[in-house]
């Protein structure tokens, strides 16, 4: 186990995010290069044409399993601090804007009744 701080955890946890994203999209074009080869096998046919692979999709998946399953626990730490921590705040960042606000609603009332009004 290794302690961190929540905004270590929290840049883990959008690191972690991308690489699943990424490897949740990993396409054939990618596992596989073509390779063309020229012969002339006979008459009829003169060019084949190859898929090798340039990694295997156990590799991908063993890949994505572990990003995936370490998301899944930093994503469970980070829940686990969200609820038991507390943070102080301004007043002002919790309470609504009021300043001139019955005004400001009105406004936006008759304008939505009349909205040729400018």
């Amino acid at each position: 186990m290794k302690k961190m701080k929540l905004a270590e955890a929290l840049l883990r946890r959008k690191e972690l995010s991308q690489k699943v994203a990424v490897l949740s999209k990993v396409d054939q074009s990618f596992v596989f290069k073509t390779v063309f080869s020229r012969k002339a096998v006979n008459e009829n046919l003169d060019d084949v044409v190859m898929q090798v692979p340039r990694i295997s999709g156990a590799q991908v998946t063993a890949a994505y399993d572990y990003h995936a399953r370490a998301l899944r626990k930093i994503d469970a730490v980070i829940q686990q601090a969200n609820w038991t921590c507390e943070v102080e705040v301004d007043d002002n960042v919790i309470a609504d804007y009021v300043e001139d606000e019955k005004l400001l609603m009105s406004e936006i009332q008759l304008h939505q009744q009349n909205p040729n009004l400018r």
